[in-house]
C-alpha cells in the first residue's frame, strides 16, 4: 500500500462529497434572498411560501456542508504535513479571511435570519439573508484565491524551502482566481435552478394527478384547491410552485450561458498556465487544430497514460486552436511536443531526497491520467449542456402553466437534477487530477532557480502509515456515507412535504387552537 495514493483517494473522495453541498448552498441562498426581497415588496403569500420553503432546505444543505467541510482543513495536518509547511505562509492569508470574514459573517447572519422571523424588523430581517448570502459568495472567492495560487503561484518567492508571500495583492488578485471565480459562481446557480425546477415540477405533477389542477379544451391550467389539505393545496401553492419552476429555469439557462463564457476564458487561460492538462483534456498527442469529439486508447496498456495506440476516431478541425486562440489555423502543441520542454524545465527524475520516500530518484510522468482529464472534461461540458437545454424545454413546457401529466417527464425532471451537481464535480476533478504530477503547479513566467512548485510526491505527510492512512480513508468514507443518507432522507423528507413542512402553521386547522410558535420549527 503506498501512503501517497491513499492521502490522495481520501482527499478525493471528501472533497467531492463536500463539493455536492457547496454550489448548492451558494446558489440556493441568493435565490431566497431574491424570494423574500419580492415578497417585501409585494406582500404576495405566494413569495413568502417560497422563501420559508426553499430557505429550509437551504438550510439543511448548509449546516451539512459545514459538518464536512470541517475535515478538509484537518486534512492539512493528518495527511499532508510537508504541502502545509510548504504553503502555509502563503494559504494563511486567505484561509483566515474566508474564515473571519466571510464564515463567521454567514453564520452570524443565518443566525439571525433563523431566529429573527416575526422578531426583527421586516427591512432588518431581509438584510440579514442578504448579508449571509453574499458571505457564502465571497467564502467561495477567499477558497478560490487559495486553489488559484497552486494552479498559477504568484506573489511569492522560496525562503529556505519554503513558499513566502512577497504580494498580498498579486496573490488575491491572481488571474485564474480571477477567471475561475465566475466560473465556479455561474456553477452553483446551475446548480441551484435545476434543483428548483425538478422539484416545482415534482409538486406540479402531484397537484395534476391528483386532479387539483386540470387543463381546458386549449392546454391552459385550470387551477383548483383540496380543501383536504387546506392551504397545502390552495390556488398559493400552486403559484409557489410554477414561479420556482419558471425562475429556475431561467436561472439555469443564464448560468450556463455564463459558465459557457467564463470557462471559454478559463480554458484559454489553462493553455497558457498548465499546456499539460489541455492537451491531455484533448488527447492531442500531436501538434494540430482539431478539437477531438471522440479518441479512444487501450485502457489495459500503456495507453491509459500515455499516447500510445492513441486513436482519434472524430474530430473538428480548427476548432481547438479557436478555444485556445481565437483563430482557427494557430496549432496547439500536442503531448509529444510538450513532454521535453516539461523535461527539461523541471526534471526527468525525482530528486533523491528522504521527503520523496520510495518514489526519490523514480522518473516522473508530466502526463496526467489522460482518461480522467478526456472524459471529465467532455462530462463537465455534456451534463451542463444537458442542463441548460432541460430548462429551455421546461420553460416551453409549462408555458400554459402547468406541467404535463407524464410520469416519466416528471421522474426525468427529478432526475434531471443531479446533471448540474455532476457537471460541477467533474469539472472540479478535471481541474485538480489535471495539475498532476504538481500539487503546486510551476508558473511559467518565472524562471530559473527561484521557480515555485511542488510534486505532490513531496507533499504527504512523512510520518504517517499507510496503515493509518487507510483507517483514516475507510472511516472519512463510511462517516461520509452516512452523513449522505441523513442529507438525502431530510431533504427528501421536507420535499415531499411541501410548504407545509417549512410552515407548520399552515398545517394548523382553524378549529383546533393550536398554533406552533416554537421559532425553531421552521429550522428544523
Amino acid at each position: 500500500m503506498d501512503p501517497l495514493e491513499i492521502a490522495r483517494w481520501q482527499f478525493g473522495i471528501t472533497t467531492v462529497y463536500h463539493f455536492l453541498m457547496v454550489p448548492l448552498t451558494i446558489g440556493l441562498g441568493l435565490v431566497v434572498a431574491v424570494m423574500q426581497t419580492a415578497w417585501h415588496r409585494t406582500g404576495k403569500e405566494e413569495y413568502l411560501r417560497m422563501t420559508k420553503f426553499w430557505g429550509k432546505l437551504f438550510l439543511i444543505n448548509f449546516i451539512m456542508g459545514v459538518a464536512t467541510g470541517i475535515v478538509q482543513e484537518f486534512q492539512f495536518g493528518m495527511a499532508w504535513s510537508e504541502y502545509s509547511r510548504f504553503v502555509g505562509d502563503v494559504f494563511g492569508a486567505p484561509l483566515a479571511m474566508e474564515a473571519l470574514l466571510a464564515f463567521f459573517v454567514e453564520s452570524t447572519f443565518l443566525g439571525l435570519w433563523i431566529f429573527g422571523w416575526g422578531r426583527l424588523p421586516k427591512r432588518i430581517h431581509l438584510a440579514t439573508i442578504w448579508c449571509a448570502s453574499l458571505a457564502t459568495i465571497l467564502s467561495a472567492y477567499f477558497i478560490l484565491v487559495a486553489n488559484s495560487w497552486m494552479q498559477h503561484p504568484v506573489g511569492t518567492e522560496i525562503v529556505d524551502g519554503r513558499a513566502t508571500m512577497t504580494d498580498a495583492w498579486a496573490v488575491f488578485t491572481n488571474n485564474t482566481a480571477l477567471v475561475t471565480f465566475p466560473h465556479t459562481i455561474f456553477g452553483a446557480f446551475a446548480v441551484a435552478g435545476g434543483f428548483l425546477l425538478g422539484i416545482s415540477w415534482y409538486h406540479l405533477y402531484k397537484r395534476r394527478s391528483a386532479g387539483i389542477d386540470t387543463v381546458d379544451a386549449e392546454g391552459k391550467v385550470v387551477v383548483g384547491e383540496d380543501a383536504k389539505l387546506g392551504k397545502n393545496r390552495d390556488k398559493v401553492d400552486y403559484q409557489v410552485w410554477i414561479k420556482s419552476l419558471r425562475v429556475g429555469a431561467i436561472v439555469a439557462v443564464v448560468s450556463f450561458l455564463g459558465v459557457a463564457f467564463s470557462g471559454h476564458v478559463q480554458a484559454q487561460l489553462m493553455f497558457e498556465q498548465q499546456p499539460m492538462k489541455m492537451a491531455a483534456a484533448e488527447a492531442a498527442c500531436h501538434d494540430g487544430t482539431g478539437f477531438s469529439i471522440l479518441s479512444i486508447g487501450d485502457l489495459s496498456q500503456p495507453g491509459a497514460t500515455t499516447c500510445e495506440e492513441m486513436v482519434a476516431v472524430w474530430e473538428i478541425p480548427g476548432l481547438l486552436s479557436f478555444l485556445a486562440n481565437d483563430n482557427f489555423t494557430t496549432e496547439i502543441k500536442g503531448v509529444n511536443s510538450l513532454l521535453p520542454e516539461y523535461q527539461a524545465k523541471y526534471g526527468t527524475h525525482l530528486p533523491n531526497d528522504p521527503m520523496y520516500g520510495d518514489r526519490a530518484g523514480s522518473e516522473i510522468n508530466y502526463l496526467p491520467v489522460m482518461a480522467v482529464t478526456y472524459w471529465g472534461f467532455r462530462l463537465m461540458i455534456t451534463l451542463g449542456g444537458l442542463s441548460a437545454v432541460a430548462a429551455g424545454v421546461a420553460l416551453w413546457l409549462t408555458r400554459k402553466g402547468t406541467v404535463p401529466a407524464s410520469k416519466w417527464i416528471s421522474r426525468l425532471a427529478l432526475f434531471g437534477m443531479l446533471a448540474p451537481f455532476g457537471a460541477n464535480s467533474a469539472g472540479w476533478i478535471f481541474t485538480e487530477m489535471g495539475r498532476q504530477p504538481f500539487v503546486v503547479a510551476p508558473n511559467p513566467s518565472f524562471e530559473g532557480i527561484d521557480q515555485v512548485f511542488m510534486f505532490t510526491a513531496a507533499a504527504v505527510s512523512p510520518g504517517v502509515s499507510a496503515g493509518e492512512m487507510l483507517f483514516s480513508l475507510v472511516a472519512l468514507t463510511l462517516v461520509y456515507a452516512v452523513l449522505l443518507v441523513v442529507e438525502v432522507v431530510l431533504l427528501t423528507r421536507f420535499i415531499r412535504g411541501g410548504v407545509g413542512a417549512a410552515m407548520p402553521e399552515l398545517n394548523d386547522h382553524p378549529d383546533d387552537g393550536h398554533k406552533d410558535t416554537d421559532v425553531l420549527s421552521f429550522a428544523y
